[in-house]
Formats: structure tokens, C-alpha cells, sequence
């Protein structure tokens, strides 16, 4: 008698076969329907209404995970806990048992909320973007999240973008180095290990030029600057194993994303071998239409599918026209079978076949000592100081006199926790207020969270006044663009009042976008940048201000003088007549205004002074296949303990295009005992110089490259090495 198992009626489903055997024989017993409907992405599912639909195998994912399990309650009009029972349909209820797909945007956290993205950024640490990334996995999967969007690696020199605030910072070693990090801590080594998520690296290509700061907008563009900057972290993603890609929703010189088939096919799937899957932003490709490149969903249908992109996210266009497409011609079957292998492909790397069912009987996602522990020390990270004039760390001790708390975060948890949170909560954060009450005791006043006459009255009183200024989390984040980068409104008004009482001041700027803070830098004693920083923002800014951690954070983005100096960065490039920063007052390209920032990138002080040597290389020559060592000696000249961001720049003086004037292109994190002198060594590789040339090929010229070291871009020492080629060498 033979015995029918799963697996001899379903062979796809020996999780004993190679994945590419197992796709294989699956894709053999697809109808050409079935494969449509693998590319074909909803937003919410309703188990009830779109079980036939499921069983039919025409939808492939959804982009709300929200809960394993429940009954048909609504959350802002998306069903909770609908995924086993939709699930089920799939998996037993349809002909092939492919499973649904979820996903959810898990950014910063998902219970436990971390800094925003910018926020981590700021601690130049990929191994605690790593620690981040596996914490909201661990919590996520608990709701039933498979794949997440993120990491968001756009590179942006454009503050009015609310989107910055999502993103890893201004430069691309930076960006790329934390994305890695949050792609191991969201995907692991194995991304089918249930504790972990799939992760997505978006939005392909060039989303952060858009236009005047503006979402949607268009990007003009050559592609030679894509590859120099904005391609350079979408690569670091891929090769640390990202298994899904998201299309930005942005033109790129008259070519909207979702129908480049450069950039996505020949440069994302063949060039760099990337063989997970690219999926739409929301209604991305419907959006070709709005564009004016397609007439209608058809033919809009006909430029995505050419041009690479592999599942719809919410647009209809491909379950709607692909079949028909294919049956006349006018799309190769080829392009669909690889889109529809792509989606299969993650969907078995994720285990979905062995574990399609997300119920955790038990499992609880609420932080914990532990979550909050790495959220601690994330949103330390996310503190920093960029003025202090002697007033800062405040004094703990009983009589050292009363401290005004006053603002409109002082105790509201939502605020702090920053953009794209869906499940973090507001009543989970500590607030300023009651972590300094908690360290201060009486010695502290908080204030209503209004500025007000009282506030001012308040502030004639106590010996030291902090202020909490910034931008609620609303005003940054997408479709959140705004045309001044200065503080919200009346915001400046009270800070020039209490700073009119002459008593040492301390402002605190909570924002998710670099501001002008020229004014705020000028009448405050101290002044501490926080990106939005979650759960743990009180205790955070308590310990910094008080100085139980050393403020150790660093800018990783420039801070533009003003709205008008937009863009500043450190992505600016040699022109014909440059504009030195020790001159800058003569020759500045502004009539009004001088041009260089006061607040540089990587800019972040502490309660010490660091002092830096002259950095010396082993080797006046470097080998292009080769490396030298650079060292560079840092002395903590005060008397309290800090952590150091030694940064390491380059600049290549001569080269077939133009290069910038200094680019960040490692560091490392340093701690130094008071009055410690560390040597600090980088091994230094020809290939860090390397860059697209006037061809688009990558290349190493021989010549002259300064290294520049010190603790930001603006404060700098150089050396210079000479690159030889292998005949110069010899």
C-alpha cells in the first residue's frame, strides 16, 4: 500500500531540497494565473471577505501584520489579529499551500522604540544598530511580522525633507556600515530563524535629491553621482544579505523608478547579483500613470514588469493585466517567472512553508529590563551636545541650587518617540520630567509642558533653566516637508525671554531634521541636539545632563546655517573658484551671509577635551592592491572618562571627475580615561579611494590622496600618501 504524504503530493515542501530545486517544482505546477497572483501585494486582508481570493491564490502579501490571532475588532480601520485565520486559507484552503506574506513598517523599534533612524546614526555604531534591528525582529514576530521595510538608505543633503529623519546620515560609509548592522539584527544569519525578519533596503535610487525637499518629488540626476553616493549604501545592504529591495517612488532624470530598468535590472539584478526580491512602494507602479509615462494601469503594468520590479505593493496593476499581457505577447512569460521565483524565494528563505502560522501562545512583545537597557543606550547615542559653556554637567548635589524643566516634551511620551512608530506607546516612555524629579527631588520644577508667563516666572526663580524645544514627532517623517528649518513657531520668543534673566541656560532641541539653531546657539549656555530617542528619552536625558554617561553622540548631518544655505553637506565638491572656510567672511558666496556651517557633520562635544595629534602613516606609498597604516594619537587632556568618534576622511586632489572636498571613510569608537593618551591605528586600503569614473567603471587613479583625521569634518589634519600602480611599485 503506498502511503501519500505531504510532501509526495506537494514535493516543494521537503524542506530537505535546496531552495532553487524546491522553486523549481513549485513554479512547474503554476498556472500562469497562479504566478500573477504571486506578484499581487494588498494592503489589509480580511480573512471572511478575501478567503476566496486567498484560496485562488490571487494575493501573494499583505502590508499590514497585525496580530497572529483575534476576532474582527478594528484599529483606525485596519482588522486586528487577522493572519492565522487568512493564513489558513492559504495554506489549506488553496491548491499549491503558498504562503501569505506579511509585512509592517518596524523602523526604530517596534514595542521597544528606539532613536530614529537619524538617532542611531548618531552613534556611528553598527553593532548597536545590530542590537536594535534583532530587538524588533524579536518583538515583531510576536505580532506576526515576516519582512519589514527598512533599512531606509537614502542619502539626503536636504533637511526640509521631513524623510531624513528616517534615514542613516549624509554620507554613504556611514549609511551603509548601519545598514548592514540593522540587516544582521533584523535578518540574522539565517532569516528563516522564526525570531528574525526580512529586511529591505529603500527606497532605490535617489529618493533623497527630491526636488526643493519635497515627497514624490522629481530627481535630477546623472548617474555617475548615483554611484558615487547615493548607490553606495544600496550595495553595502546587498552584500550584507538584504533579501528584499524597495523601488522609490521618485524619477530619475525623466525616468520614474518603477520603470528603470538600468538601475533595477541591469544595475540591482545583474550588475551587483542581487537575487531577492524589489517591491513597489504603495501604488508605485499605478503612480507611472500620474507620471505621464503610462497611459493607463496597463501599460503600466508592461514598465514595471520590464523594468524589475517584482511584487505590486497595493496598486492592482499586475493581477489585473499581466495574464493578458503575457497571452498576447506583449510580456515575456520570463520576466514574470523571475519576478514570481523571487517572491517565492523569500517566502522559503523565511521558513513561511515549514511555519506559515504566527500564534505564539504565551509570547509577549512588552519591553523589558533588557529591551529598555540597549533603548538606554541608544537614546544616550542619540544626544548631542554641540555648545557647552561650562554649564553642563549640572550639579547633583542637594545645594547646588533649583532647576526649571520647562517645554512641550516634559511629559509627553508620544512625542518622543519619534516618526513611523505603528505599536510603540506613549504611556511606555519615560519622560524628562519625572526621570529628573527622580534624580533631583525637590530641587527641580517642572513646568506644565506650555510656555507661558508662568514658565518666565519660574525661570526668574530657579539657578538653572532647561528648555525642551524641538519638533514634535509629527513634523518629520514622510509627506511631513516643511520650507523653513527653524524652530516652530514662538519657540525663540521664550527662549530669548529667559535668557534675558542672565541665569545659566540649557536648551534641549528634540527634532527629526537638521535646524537652524544660529539663534538658540547664541543665547544658550548649553545646547544638546536629540533626535527623537523612544522609550528610554528621560532617563536618557538625565543621565547626560547630569553627567551619570558621558554625551558622546555625533552629527550625522550637517547643520545648515539657514533655509537658504540648503544644501550644505560634506558632499560639496571642488569648483573653480573654491570658497576656503578661513576666508569664508571674504570671499563667501553669499552677500548677506557667511557660507560654512557651525554645526559640521560628525560635530559632538563632551565634558572633557580630547586633543589630537598629527596623524603618520607606516608608508609615504600605497600600493593599489594594497594597505597602510595610519596612526593618529588622542590624549583625553580633562579630568572625566569620554568615549571618542575619531573620524578618518579623505580627499583625492586630482581625479578624472570631481571628487569631494573631504569624505568620511571609517572611524572608530575610542574610550579614554582622564588624562589617557590612546594610539589610534586604521588600515588603510587603496580601494577606499576607489570611485565611478567619467565611464561609470570603477577605478583607483595613482597619485596623491590626503587622509585627514580629527573629531569632525571641519577641524582636520592631514597627511598625504601616493597611491602606485602595480608597474610604479615593482
Amino acid at each position: 500500500m503506498t502511503t501519500v504524504t505531504a510532501t509526495s503530493v506537494r514535493p516543494w515542501l521537503d524542506a530537505t531540497l535546496p531552495v532553487e530545486e524546491r522553486i523549481d517544482l513549485l513554479m512547474t505546477e503554476m498556472t500562469l494565473a497562479e504566478k500573477v497572483g504571486q506578484t499581487h501585494q494588498v494592503a489589509n486582508i480580511d480573512p471572511d471577505a478575501d478567503a476566496p481570493e486567498i484560496a485562488a491564490g490571487r494575493i501573494s502579501s499583505s502590508l499590514y501584520a497585525s496580530g497572529p490571532t483575534g476576532g474582527n475588532e478594528r484599529d483606525e480601520g485596519v482588522l486586528v489579529g487577522n493572519i492565522d485565520a487568512a493564513q489558513r486559507h492559504a495554506v489549506e484552503g488553496s491548491r499549491l499551500g503558498i504562503p501569505l506574506l506579511f509585512g509592517r513598517d518596524v523602523i526604530h523599534g517596534h514595542r521597544t522604540v528606539c532613536p530614529i533612524p537619524l538617532g542611531i546614526a548618531a552613534s556611528f555604531d553598527p553593532d548597536l544598530a545590530e542590537e536594535i534591528g534583532e530587538i524588533a525582529a524579536r518583538e515583531a514576530v510576536v505580532d506576526g511580522v515576516a519582512w519589514t521595510f527598512a533599512p531606509m538608505v537614502d542619502i539626503s543633503e536636504e533637511p526640509r525633507w521631513g524623510r531624513v529623519a528616517e534615514s542613516l546620515g549624509e554620507t554613504p560609509v556611514l549609511s551603509g556600515r548601519l545598514a548592514a548592522g540593522l540587516v544582521r539584527g533584523f535578518q540574522g544569519d539565517d532569516p528563516s530563524d522564526p525570531h528574525r525578519l526580512a529586511a529591505c533596503a529603500k527606497h532605490f535610487a535617489g529618493y533623497g535629491l527630491s526636488a526643493g525637499g519635497r515627497d514624490y518629488d522629481t530627481v535630477s540626476v546623472g548617474e555617475n553621482t548615483l554611484r558615487n553616493l547615493h548607490l553606495r549604501p544600496f550595495k553595502e545592504a546587498v552584500d550584507a544579505g538584504v533579501t528584499t529591495v524597495m523601488a522609490a517612488f521618485n524619477d530619475v532624470d525623466g525616468t520614474p523608478m518603477h520603470a528603470h530598468e538600468h538601475l533595477l535590472r541591469d544595475v540591482l539584478k545583474g550588475e551587483w547579483g542581487f537575487d531577492g526580491m524589489v517591491v513597489a512602494d504603495w501604488n508605485g507602479i499605478g503612480q507611472l500613470v500620474n507620471a505621464g509615462v503610462a497611459a493607463d494601469l496597463r501599460e503600466a503594468a508592461v514598465l514595471a514588469i520590464r523594468a524589475g520590479v517584482d511584487l505590486d505593493m497595493c496598486g492592482g496593476a499586475y493581477l489585473a493585466h499581466l495574464e493578458e499581457l503575457v497571452e498576447s505577447g506583449e510580456v515575456d512569460l520570463a520576466l514574470v517567472d523571475d519576478a514570481v521565483r523571487r517572491v517565492l524565494r523569500l517566502k522559503f528563505r523565511l521558513g513561511l512553508f515549514e511555519r506559515p502560522y504566527a500564534a505564539r501562545p504565551g509570547a509577549s512583545n512588552a519591553p523589558t529590563a533588557e529591551t529598555r537597557a540597549v533603548a538606554l543606550r541608544a537614546a544616550q547615542a542619540a544626544h548631542v551636545l554641540v555648545k557647552n559653556d561650562g554649564v553642563l554637567p549640572l550639579d547633583a548635589s542637594p545645594d547646588a541650587g533649583s532647576v526649571l524643566l520647562s517645554g512641550a516634551f516634559v511629559d509627553d511620551g508620544d512625542a518622543l518617540l519619534g516618526t513611523w512608530v505603528l505599536d510603540g506607546r506613549g504611556e511606555e516612555v519615560v519622560t524628562p520630567g519625572p526621570a529628573l524629579r527622580e534624580r533631583l527631588g525637590d530641587r527641580v520644577t517642572v513646568a506644565d509642558g506650555r510656555f507661558s508667563d508662568v514658565t518666565l516666572m519660574q525661570a526668574r526663580g530657579a539657578k538653572t533653566t532647561v528648555m525642551l524645544l524641538g519638533e514634535h514627532r509629527s513634523r518629520s517623517g514622510e509627506a511631513q516637508s516643511v520650507v523653513d528649518i527653524g524652530l516652530p513657531p514662538g519657540q525663540l520668543e521664550v527662549l530669548r525671554a529667559v535668557a534675558a534673566f542672565g541665569k545659566p541656560l540649557v536648551a534641549v532641541v528634540y527634532t527629526g531634521r537638521p535646524l537652524d539653531l544660529s539663534e538658540v546657539l547664541d543665547l544658550a549656555d548649553a545646547v544638546l541636539v536629540v533626535w527623537h530617542p523612544g522609550v528610554e528619552a528621560g532617563n536618557a536625558l538625565a543621565s547626560v545632563l547630569l553627567g551619570e554617561v558621558e554625551p558622546h553622540g555625533r552629527l550625522p548631518m550637517t547643520f545648515p546655517l539657514s533655509t537658504g544655505h540648503i544644501p550644505t553637506s560634506t558632499h560639496q565638491r571642488p569648483t573653480g573658484r573654491l570658497i576656503r572656510a578661513d576666508v569664508d567672511h571674504e570671499e563667501g558666496r553669499y552677500i548677506d551671509a557667511l557660507t560654512y556651517p557651525r554645526l559640521p557633520f560628525g560635530l559632538g562635544l563632551s565634558y572633557t577635551s580630547v586633543d589630537y595629534g598629527a596623524p603618520v602613516v607606516s608608508s609615504p606609498t600605497l600600493p593599489v592592491d594594497g594597505s597602510v597604516t595610519l596612526t593618529v594619537t588622542v590624549t583625553n587632556t580633562g579630568d572625566r572618562p569620554c568615549r571618542e568618534v575619531v573620524q578618518l576622511y579623505f580627499r583625492d586632489p586630482v581625479a578624472e571627475v570631481t571628487r569631494p572636498l573631504v569624505e568620511l571613510t571609517d572611524w572608530a569608537l575610542v574610550d579614554l580615561e582622564p588624562g589617557q593618551a590612546r594610539e589610534v591605528t586604521f588600515d588603510v586600503r587603496a580601494g577606499q579611494t576607489a570611485y565611478a569614473g567619467r565611464d561609470l567603471t570603477t577605478r583607483v587613479d595613482a597619485g596623491e590622496i590626503v587622509l585627514l583625521t580629527g573629531p569632525d569634518s571641519a577641524r582636520l589634519q592631514p597627511v598625504s600618501v601616493t597611491i602606485t600602480s602595480p608597474e610604479t611599485s615593482s
